[in-house]
């Protein structure tokens, strides 16, 4: 533990950049020359989906408007974007955007900026907005496989901006914005470590959908600050989260929490359904304003932090521990 957590130090001291392509990657600019490409997805497209040898894509700066469909791949799949820190997501350049809803798309998963449904793809230091707003779900990332983990990302929307549903999932030292329900999703074990949550309107960081005992959905954000957003300042009118189903399972530790946070901590899911009988809404060493209070009675406080290796069921040989504090 104390030599990871040296390491770990040592990592964010020397923080470095990435402003060259690793080799064999694929590479995209907005100005492509000869063996480059002009969009990400021109890009993925190119890559084999039955190779099993390891296939990485380098994004040169600016801004991408288009979604990014990733199919299933026998590979190993690392997204690279360029940057002076690849330590922190404050120095991201690349930006993939795209403004579409559920209504218009036909489903959630569809209106996602980035779709993935690519086992072991690690995406670095990329921002990916969806902009079409409130009143409607709007992915920024639809994560819909496997060991997948983002790593100094940026992820922004407002309603249902991740979807961390299927397997192992972890967002490492990220920068994620939303309003509703943004971090949802059914099935997936999903760590948050070290991540900036911020918050742009009334409404509720988690949603998670577990429905059952034998459904191994787990949230867990950890070592991370929940506030409000620049512009907004609805002071206590959002919550840590609401049971999308009965089982819902969420631990926020170690995080520091502002006063955006009702002092309830956590909510129904809503008057006529409440979805509160087999919850597992759970604290641990939060401080912060909007970690006090009287919270809701079917929330309760753990007596020691959840080791995060357990949200991955003690698996963390595909993690860039780089990213995430053990």
């Amino acid at each position: 533990m104390k030599l990871f957590l040296f390491l770990s130090a040592v990592t964010a001291v020397l923080a470095a950049s990435r402003t060259s392509p690793p080799s064999g990657a694929l590479v995209v600019s907005k100005n492509p020359t000869s063996g480059q490409y002009g969009t990400i997805q021109a890009a993925v497209n190119a890559l084999s989906t039955t190779s099993t040898t390891a296939q990485s894509i380098f994004i040169y700066q600016g801004t991408y408007t288009e979604q990014v469909k990733i199919p299933a791949r026998k590979a190993v799949l690392s997204i690279y974007g360029y940057t002076a820190d690849t330590s922190s997501y404050t120095g991201n350049t690349v930006t993939i955007t795209y403004s579409k809803g559920a209504d218009v798309a036909g489903s959630n998963e569809l209106s996602a900026t980035l779709q993935s449904r690519s086992v072991g793809l690690k995406v670095y230091n990329v921002i990916i907005k969806n902009t079409r707003g409130s009143g409607v779900q709007a992915l920024a990332v639809s994560a819909y496989a496997d060991k997948q983990g983002f790593y100094g990302c940026t992820l922004i929307g407002y309603q249902d901006t991740v979807l961390a549903q299927v397997g192992y999932q972890v967002y490492g030292k990220c920068y994620i914005e939303g309003a509703t329900d943004f971090i949802w999703g059914q099935t997936a074990r999903a760590l948050f470590s070290q991540c900036v949550i911020r918050i742009v309107g009334d409404g509720f960081v988690t949603a998670n959908g577990r429905d059952s005992t034998s459904n191994p959905s787990y949230y867990l954000i950890d070592k991370s600050s929940i506030a409000a957003a620049s512009g907004y300042t609805g002071v206590g009118r959002s919550y840590l989260g609401r049971p999308w189903r009965n089982y819902a399972r969420v631990v926020v530790q170690r995080t520091v929490i502002s006063n955006v946070i009702n002092s309830a901590g956590w909510t129904i899911w809503s008057s006529s359904a409440p979805q509160t009988d087999h919850v597992t809404f759970q604290e641990y060493g939060n401080t912060g304003d909007g970690a006090s209070g009287t919270r809701a009675s079917f929330s309760s406080k753990l007596s020691s932090a959840v080791a995060p290796s357990t949200i991955l069921d003690g698996n963390t040989s595909w993690v860039d521990l780089n990213y995430v504090y053990q």
